[in-house]
């Protein structure tokens, strides 16, 4: 399967490239990004032979109807991460909560995020490719607080590959800082920044589309990539949890093969609803998906009015960092693979030149015809926190916004919902442990152990044992000084 240009070709670059240059190359002309050429369709037949398959037996299928051009060795040894999650048979349970709700839980790996589902074997992947050409690659990653210590994981002392990660000082909860600042491997950088996500993320699109940089790299001998969800690397393997979970809702018996779901997505950069969105395209019976943002509601006003306005906004913090996003980067893929190349490059240049586009009537109609999208505020947040506790359910804020969703976006309520919890109780622990007693904890060592007592939940070692970790990458600096502190590192 081909890949080609969001905003069409500027004659400078190949019209269509492979999967394996889509992730190590992943901006295209114009500043936009790669999307596939067609998507591969699976029928109910596909959907039913794997009734009984494990989670690698599902990802290795779908990938081969991508029919990624990645060696099958590869590829095995990538997907053989998911035997290090909490349950090698289980990397993704789905848990009831209500009747009509089940919970995707994608945050068993080693970082305790969803992203681990994408950024373990990405990682894998691109490292065997760079050491399979013998190539060196910088990886860029910005992080609203969970692709950041993922990236860093899944990287961490690979043989030609060193990473610089950048994240918003302030922006995230303390344990994501921790998991980034303490890791001390060689071919890893992580950079504070004074701003929010979307400073650190026009930083990264702007390393990756300089020319200047990459000159300065190749005096390196070194290529550059991005570990962020502008890549599709990402993408493809955050397709494929939700085509699991439907499984996983046709084993539990809640739902009848071939029927229809909501799928329910917290969202900041758009890369796990991107997931969902392929999913149905390419043949898993989805009713809608439904898109949960919190008081950072650009997405919220663009899929209920059509207007992407960032005219007068801001980021405003709240109690789920990770989506304190405002521009959000596959938003661009939607576009694409709905309106065409053409009329994707004029609206995301008109966002980048007036801060503001506008659908058509006709193509807001589209959008509303696969979207519905609610927002949930910090106070809301809480209360469903609680309430979701009260019945057993122990969840992160970012999970909490996905209950708002499914309380208001729902019009058909025989109809199941699967939402997606994307981080680990463990990652916003003082939150929760607020939302639960209505007490505030100062420290996050204490609000993890109040947590794990009044839950009767074990706290993970790998949380538990950052506190007492030197911090190894101190580093806050301002946006224009990335580019320098980068080439440093690499000197």
């Amino acid at each position: 399967m081909n890949f080609i240009e969001t905003r069409g070709n500027d004659g400078q670059r190949p019209a269509s490239i492979t999967f394996a240059q889509a992730i190590l190359s992943p901006m295209s002309s114009f500043g936009g990004i790669y999307s596939p050429e067609s998507l591969p369709i699976f029928d109910e037949v596909f959907i039913k032979s794997h009734i009984d398959s494990d989670y690698k037996t599902v990802a290795k299928s779908i990938l081969s109807l991508f029919e990624v051009d990645i060696d099958e060795a590869i590829i095995d040894k990538a997907l053989s991460l998911y035997d290090h999650f909490d349950d090698p048979k289980q990397p993704v349970p789905l848990v009831k909560v209500y009747d009509d709700l089940y919970v995707s839980e994608l945050f068993h790996g080693p970082t305790r995020a969803f992203k681990d589902m994408a950024l373990q074997p990405f990682g894998s992947v691109l490292s065997a490719i760079a050491e399979q050409r013998n190539e060196k690659y910088l990886i860029l990653a910005a992080t609203s607080g969970d692709t950041g210590p993922a990236a860093l994981d899944t990287f961490k002392d690979q043989t030609n590959v060193q990473v610089a990660c950048l994240y918003p000082d302030g922006g995230t909860s303390d344990v994501q800082r921790l998991q980034m600042v303490t890791e001390d491997a060689k071919n890893l950088k992580v950079i504070g920044i004074h701003g929010d996500f979307d400073d650190a993320q026009s930083a990264l699109k702007m390393l990756l589309t300089s020319p200047a940089f990459e000159a300065s790299l190749k005096e390196h001998n070194i290529s550059l990539s991005a570990a962020n969800s502008v890549n599709f690397g990402r993408i493809i393997f955050q397709t494929i949890y939700h085509v699991y979970s439907y499984l996983d809702l046709v084993r539990q018996e809640a739902i009848a093969l071939g029927d229809k779901v909501y799928l329910n997505v917290p969202s900041g950069n758009f890369g796990n609803a991107l997931g969902g969105y392929y999913a149905y395209k390419m043949g898993l019976p989805v009713k809608q998906i439904h898109i949960a943002s919190n008081n950072n509601n650009v997405l919220t006003k663009f899929i209920n009015t059509g207007e992407y306005d960032l005219r007068d906004a801001s980021v405003i913090p709240t109690i789920a960092p990770a989506m304190d996003i405002l521009k959000s980067s596959n938003i661009e893929r939607i576009l694409f693979d709905l309106f065409g190349a053409e009329r994707t490059k004029e609206l995301m240049l008109k966002l980048d030149s007036d801060k503001f586009y506008k659908l058509t009537p006709e193509e807001l109609a589209q959008v509303q015809s696969i979207f519905a999208a609610d927002f949930c505020t910090d106070e809301e947040g809480l209360d469903y926190i609680k309430q979701a506790f009260s019945v057993g359910y122990l969840m992160c804020p970012h999970t909490a916004t996905c209950f708002k969703a499914y309380d208001t976006c729902r019009k058909d309520k025989t109809i199941k919902t699967i939402a997606y919890a994307t981080a680990e109780w463990t990652k916003f622990s003082p939150v929760i442990s607020y939302a639960l007693t209505g007490k505030t904890v100062e420290k996050d060592i204490d609000a993890l152990q109040m947590i794990a007592d009044n839950a009767n939940v074990a706290m993970p070692a790998q949380i538990a044992g950052l506190f007492d970790k030197p911090i190894a990458q101190p580093i806050v600096i301002n946006k224009v000084d990335i580019e320098k502190e980068i080439l440093n590192f690499l000197a």
